[in-house]
């Protein structure tokens, strides 16, 4: 049977750490009500910036939106012009050119059909010194046009100013809106290292006088975890869920008209859920260093602890499966390198290591 080694001094160890139920209660209020005037400070400073926020975290889905309406637009060309040259109409752009008409020079192609007489004849009109000499047809109004009476006709639109790829809003009040949430995710941020600051307090003061230089210590870490954790779902994780998802638009030929509060939504959730998921190896040496857990322990429910992290990724991810391997994956291969920091840190030996009772 193991027992825990007595302390050396008469003095009770444990008696400056010792509260009540409702003390802890307090000092949960306390805490919680210093992390929301920190917060508060955080949204404060995202009202000053927050216009420049709504263009910054507008980039990702701006992207997206030009990937997919460039190649759908490079599809469709190809096509248009395949059918032109089945019906012995000349055509003469090739694959290549229209290619790099899209990717190097940042245009979307529209096909069009014109009336080649009633186009004439208003040229005419606006330029008659270049024009008046072109001979045309007496326009018939009894006359029904069909497809083969009108030339097809690409028109270029400057990818970044093509409908498509606009991010739009349907009310008035959305704009309003969208800005308080992109100050309030500035504020987030911004608070962040505040906030992870109470909450370790508050963790300390359940903890004995001698567990809690690991919650100092470990706190800045914690932080950087976060912060790291935000940036990677932001520039990276982001555009490849948003192509991922596009997939499906094109798949089902249906076209994505995303609005900015949706979009904006997405984007406090998901740098959130990445952020709260990076500090996994963190809290694995902490609860290593403490006792609760050996390196043991994480060997053994290795298979368990990622079947968890699947659970907890898709709860801190939108409900789509890309978002949720993104940040499964890294949560499986952190959960493997908190192993390594506790093996390569191991717990040192206190008055609390187990002892066989003779």
């Amino acid at each position: 049977m193991l027992k825990r080694r007595p302390p050396k001094s008469d003095e009770d160890l444990f008696r400056e750490s010792t509260m009540t139920f409702g003390e802890h209660l307090e000092e949960l209020r306390v805490c919680l009500f210093k992390a929301l005037i920190g917060l508060i400070g955080g949204i404060i400073i995202g009202l000053m910036i927050g216009g420049d926020v709504v263009k910054l975290i507008q980039r990702p889905l701006k992207r997206a939106l030009e990937q997919y309406y460039s190649a759908q637009s490079i599809e469709e060309a190809k096509k248009e012009i395949e059918a032109l040259r089945a019906q012995g109409i000349a055509a003469e752009l090739t694959d290549e050119q229209i290619a790099h008409l899209v990717e190097k020079e940042g245009l979307i192609a529209k096909q069009m059909y014109v009336d080649p007489s009633e186009l004439l004849r208003r040229l005419r009109e606006a330029r008659p010194e270049l024009f008046d000499k072109v001979s045309l047809p007496e326009p018939t109004p009894d006359r029904v046009l069909t497809r083969e009476d009108l030339a097809p006709l690409f028109v270029w639109y400057p990818r970044e100013h093509f409908e498509g790829s606009k991010v739009k809003s349907l009310s008035a009040q959305e704009a309003f809106t969208i800005y308080l949430k992109a100050a309030v995710l500035v504020g987030v941020i911004v608070a962040s290292p505040w906030i992870f600051y109470q909450i370790w307090s508050f963790v300390a003061s359940g903890l004995y006088w001698h567990e809690r230089r690991f919650v100092y210590m470990y706190l800045p870490f914690s932080i950087g975890l976060f912060l790291l954790g935000a940036s990677a779902a932001f520039l990276v994780a982001m555009e490849r869920v948003l192509t991922f998802l596009f997939s499906f638009n094109k798949w089902m030929g249906i076209d994505p008209d995303p609005r900015i509060s949706e979009w904006l939504s997405f984007v406090l959730w998901l740098p959130i859920g990445f952020g709260l998921g990076f500090q996994l190896p963190l809290v694995m040496l902490f609860l290593e260093r403490i006792g609760v857990f050996t390196v043991a322990n994480y060997w053994s429910q290795w298979r368990v602890a990622v079947l968890v992290i699947f659970i907890m990724a898709a709860i801190l991810t939108p409900p789509d499966p890309y978002s949720m391997c993104l940040l499964a994956l890294p949560m499986s291969g952190l959960y493997f390198v908190g192993i390594w920091l506790c093996n390569w840190m191991p717990r040192q030996s206190g008055q609390f290591k187990p002892i066989e009772e003779d």
